[in-house]
């Protein structure tokens, strides 16, 4: 199959809350409708496996909250006297301008300090993602010769469609079956997006022998 190359199934894969239903399958001119977002997410292996992250990641989770409470009571005192300053008559706007900017800074800061202390818990859902995502073009071609079907779109992309042809399900299906479960702690040094970066950053203390001076 050739519709959907890996980095584009990966990029079309994010957590979605959508429930696609799908009666059993009609002839319907060899077109079917998919959301693979959704094919990942009610996948056993994704909602499994977002459990276990739950449970293994309970500390940065539980911290990242007790943070975030801590700096909204913090940044409290600072919006409302900026939502009092701007309702005075005759407000000074160089000053609420000033007042809005250090807010709008700490939350900055602070948003910072909350993706440092869940990038763990980010990392791991991504290595997850990941692995799922993976399997997606070959469970839409078992779909694609299962229900002869020649053509698969996504559902923004119709106006409407026979119950029929949504095959959604059917890829779930075949996704259970090409990876039942995945692991949810990544290699050291593994980024989304790149499963060999850690092994070629692992090669590349070898190379300045022969060039000094590269990077």
């Amino acid at each position: 199959m050739r519709s959907f190359s890996k980095a584009a199934l990966a990029a079309l894969v994010t957590v979605s809350a959508t429930s696609v239903a799908a009666p059993a399958f009609a002839q319907v001119q060899g077109l079917g409708v998919v959301d693979l977002q959704e094919a990942v997410r009610r996948s056993n292996a994704f909602t499994t496996a977002m459990t276990q992250i739950q449970t293994t990641y309970k500390a940065q989770i539980d911290q990242a909250n007790a943070r975030r409470t801590a700096i909204q009571n913090e940044l409290k005192p600072q919006v409302d006297a900026f939502e009092a300053a701007r309702a005075a008559p005759n407000a000074n706007q160089q000053a609420l301008q000033t007042q809005y900017q250090g807010i709008q800074q700490r939350e900055q800061t602070a948003q910072q300090e909350l993706g440092r202390i869940l990038q763990p818990v980010q990392l791991a859902q991504a290595y997850v993602n990941e692995q799922i995502v993976r399997q997606l073009e070959p469970a839409l071609d078992r779909v694609m010769a299962a229900r002869r079907l020649s053509v698969i779109i996504p559902p923004d992309a119709t106006v409407k469609s026979l119950p029929a042809a949504q095959v959604t399900n059917d890829v779930i299906a075949e996704l259970n079956r090409l990876v039942p479960s995945v692991q949810i702690t990544p290699p050291a040094g593994w980024q989304p997006g790149g499963q060999q970066a850690a092994p070629a950053a692992a090669a590349a203390p070898a190379a300045p022998a022969a060039k000094p001076k590269g990077r």
